[in-house]
Protein backbone atom coordinates (compact mmCIF):
# COMPACT_ATOMS: atom_id res chain seq x y z
CA UNK A 1 0.00 0.00 0.00
CA UNK A 2 1.43 3.30 -1.09
CA UNK A 3 0.97 6.41 1.07
CA UNK A 4 0.39 9.66 -0.68
CA UNK A 5 3.23 12.25 -0.10
CA UNK A 6 0.70 15.07 0.45
CA UNK A 7 -1.09 12.98 3.07
CA UNK A 8 2.16 12.28 4.92
CA UNK A 9 3.14 15.98 4.86
CA UNK A 10 -0.29 16.86 6.22
CA UNK A 11 0.08 14.42 9.13
CA UNK A 12 3.60 15.72 9.95
CA UNK A 13 2.36 19.32 9.84
CA UNK A 14 -0.55 18.46 12.14
CA UNK A 15 1.72 16.69 14.64
CA UNK A 16 4.17 19.61 14.59
CA UNK A 17 1.33 22.04 15.33
CA UNK A 18 0.11 19.91 18.25
CA UNK A 19 3.63 19.68 19.71
CA UNK A 20 4.15 23.44 19.43
CA UNK A 21 0.81 24.10 21.14
CA UNK A 22 1.62 21.63 23.95
CA UNK A 23 5.03 23.20 24.55
CA UNK A 24 3.52 26.69 24.59
CA UNK A 25 0.77 25.66 27.03
CA UNK A 26 3.16 23.89 29.38
CA UNK A 27 5.55 26.84 29.41
CA UNK A 28 2.80 29.40 29.83
CA UNK A 29 0.58 27.67 32.36
CA UNK A 30 2.78 25.07 34.02
CA UNK A 31 5.83 27.00 35.17
CA UNK A 32 4.29 29.57 37.50
CA UNK A 33 5.04 32.60 35.33
CA UNK A 34 2.23 34.94 34.44
CA UNK A 35 1.95 37.58 31.78
CA UNK A 36 1.19 41.05 33.12
CA UNK A 37 1.49 44.59 31.85
CA UNK A 38 4.97 45.98 32.45
CA UNK A 39 5.44 48.36 35.34
CA UNK A 40 2.52 47.12 37.42
CA UNK A 41 2.99 45.47 40.79
CA UNK A 42 2.15 41.81 41.20
CA UNK A 43 0.12 40.91 44.30
CA UNK A 44 0.14 44.55 45.42
CA UNK A 45 -2.36 47.26 44.61
CA UNK A 46 0.21 50.06 44.68
CA UNK A 47 -0.60 53.28 42.85
CA UNK A 48 1.76 55.77 44.52
CA UNK A 49 4.87 55.73 46.66
CA UNK A 50 6.93 58.30 48.54
CA UNK A 51 10.70 57.95 48.59
CA UNK A 52 12.10 60.50 51.06
CA UNK A 53 15.83 61.15 51.16
CA UNK A 54 17.70 58.18 52.57
CA UNK A 55 19.55 58.66 55.82
CA UNK A 56 23.19 57.81 56.25
CA UNK A 57 25.59 57.20 59.09
CA UNK A 58 28.56 57.03 56.72
CA UNK A 59 31.35 59.53 56.34
CA UNK A 60 30.69 59.93 52.61
CA UNK A 61 29.09 63.36 52.21
CA UNK A 62 26.02 63.47 49.99
CA UNK A 63 25.89 59.73 49.37
CA UNK A 64 22.34 59.50 50.72
CA UNK A 65 21.19 62.01 48.08
CA UNK A 66 22.84 60.01 45.30
CA UNK A 67 21.24 56.74 46.44
CA UNK A 68 17.80 58.36 46.81
CA UNK A 69 18.03 59.84 43.32
CA UNK A 70 18.97 56.49 41.75
CA UNK A 71 16.13 54.64 43.54
CA UNK A 72 13.59 57.28 42.51
CA UNK A 73 14.83 57.13 38.93
CA UNK A 74 14.44 53.34 38.93
CA UNK A 75 10.78 53.68 39.95
CA UNK A 76 10.15 56.47 37.43
CA UNK A 77 11.72 54.59 34.52
CA UNK A 78 10.45 51.09 35.33
CA UNK A 79 6.91 51.50 36.59
CA UNK A 80 3.65 53.33 36.37
CA UNK A 81 3.53 53.90 40.12
CA UNK A 82 3.52 57.62 40.86
CA UNK A 83 6.19 59.18 43.08
CA UNK A 84 4.36 61.40 45.59
CA UNK A 85 4.95 63.30 48.82
CA UNK A 86 4.53 61.23 51.98
CA UNK A 87 1.15 62.83 52.75
CA UNK A 88 -0.33 61.78 49.40
CA UNK A 89 1.41 58.43 48.84
CA UNK A 90 -0.08 55.00 49.39
CA UNK A 91 3.28 53.65 50.63
CA UNK A 92 6.57 55.07 51.88
CA UNK A 93 9.97 53.61 51.05
CA UNK A 94 12.64 54.57 53.59
CA UNK A 95 16.31 53.72 53.29
CA UNK A 96 19.29 54.02 55.60
CA UNK A 97 22.89 53.56 54.52
CA UNK A 98 24.59 52.21 57.59
CA UNK A 99 27.83 50.72 56.33
CA UNK A 100 30.20 51.69 53.55
CA UNK A 101 33.51 49.88 53.74
CA UNK A 102 36.52 49.35 51.53
CA UNK A 103 39.20 46.71 51.66
CA UNK A 104 42.13 45.88 49.42
CA UNK A 105 41.38 43.56 46.54
CA UNK A 106 44.61 43.32 44.58
CA UNK A 107 48.19 44.47 45.01
CA UNK A 108 51.14 45.20 42.81
CA UNK A 109 54.42 44.03 44.27
CA UNK A 110 57.74 45.66 43.49
CA UNK A 111 61.11 44.43 44.62
CA UNK A 112 64.14 46.65 44.76
CA UNK A 113 67.45 46.94 46.52
CA UNK A 114 67.87 49.74 49.04
CA UNK A 115 71.35 50.27 50.55
CA UNK A 116 72.31 46.80 49.44
CA UNK A 117 69.29 45.12 51.09
CA UNK A 118 66.30 43.63 49.25
CA UNK A 119 63.03 45.50 49.79
CA UNK A 120 59.53 44.43 48.79
CA UNK A 121 56.73 46.96 48.48
CA UNK A 122 53.06 46.08 48.12
CA UNK A 123 50.85 48.79 46.67
CA UNK A 124 47.08 48.45 46.48
CA UNK A 125 45.96 48.21 42.85
CA UNK A 126 42.22 47.85 43.50
CA UNK A 127 39.79 47.90 46.38
CA UNK A 128 36.41 46.34 47.11
CA UNK A 129 33.73 48.84 48.05
CA UNK A 130 30.82 47.33 49.99
CA UNK A 131 27.57 49.12 50.89
CA UNK A 132 24.96 47.90 53.35
CA UNK A 133 21.51 49.40 53.36
CA UNK A 134 18.35 49.02 55.40
CA UNK A 135 15.05 49.49 53.55
CA UNK A 136 11.47 49.51 54.79
CA UNK A 137 8.32 49.95 52.69
CA UNK A 138 5.27 50.84 54.76
CA UNK A 139 1.58 51.13 53.88
CA UNK A 140 0.65 54.70 54.87
CA UNK A 141 -3.03 53.89 55.51
CA UNK A 142 -2.47 50.98 57.91
CA UNK A 143 1.12 51.48 59.06
CA UNK A 144 1.73 47.85 58.08
CA UNK A 145 5.21 47.02 56.82
CA UNK A 146 4.93 45.74 53.27
CA UNK A 147 8.55 44.54 53.31
CA UNK A 148 11.72 45.19 55.26
CA UNK A 149 15.34 44.18 54.80
CA UNK A 150 18.00 45.27 57.25
CA UNK A 151 20.91 43.96 55.21
CA UNK A 152 20.69 44.76 51.49
CA UNK A 153 24.30 44.52 50.37
CA UNK A 154 26.15 45.17 47.13
CA UNK A 155 29.79 45.58 46.25
CA UNK A 156 32.01 46.76 43.42
CA UNK A 157 35.73 46.82 42.72
CA UNK A 158 37.46 50.06 41.79
CA UNK A 159 40.98 50.82 40.65
CA UNK A 160 43.45 52.62 42.88
CA UNK A 161 45.96 54.97 41.31
CA UNK A 162 48.81 57.14 42.47
CA UNK A 163 46.59 60.01 41.26
CA UNK A 164 44.25 60.73 44.19
CA UNK A 165 41.63 62.38 41.96
CA UNK A 166 41.53 59.35 39.67
CA UNK A 167 41.06 57.05 42.66
CA UNK A 168 38.27 59.25 44.07
CA UNK A 169 36.58 59.25 40.66
CA UNK A 170 36.84 55.44 40.43
CA UNK A 171 35.38 55.09 43.91
CA UNK A 172 32.51 57.45 43.03
CA UNK A 173 31.74 55.39 39.91
CA UNK A 174 31.77 52.21 42.03
CA UNK A 175 29.29 53.84 44.43
CA UNK A 176 27.01 54.72 41.51
CA UNK A 177 27.21 51.16 40.22
CA UNK A 178 26.29 49.84 43.67
CA UNK A 179 23.44 52.34 43.93
CA UNK A 180 22.01 51.07 40.64
CA UNK A 181 22.26 47.41 41.70
CA UNK A 182 20.53 48.15 45.01
CA UNK A 183 17.88 50.32 43.31
CA UNK A 184 17.02 47.44 40.99
CA UNK A 185 16.71 45.07 43.96
CA UNK A 186 14.55 47.55 45.89
CA UNK A 187 12.28 48.12 42.89
CA UNK A 188 11.85 44.38 42.29
CA UNK A 189 11.08 43.62 45.91
CA UNK A 190 8.60 46.46 46.12
CA UNK A 191 6.79 45.70 42.90
CA UNK A 192 6.82 41.91 42.99
CA UNK A 193 6.94 41.26 46.74
CA UNK A 194 9.70 38.61 46.77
Amino acid sequence: MKVNQASRDSVIQGLTSVIVILIFCSLTFGCGYHFRPGGFPLNVDLESIAIPCFSSTSSYPGIENDFTKVVRQEFISQSRVQIEDEAAAQAVLRGRLYSITTEPSAYTVTQQTVHGLPSTDEVTASRILRVRLEVTVTDTATGEIIWHDSNLTAEAIFGVSSDTLATQYNQRMALRSIAQVLATQIFSRTMERF
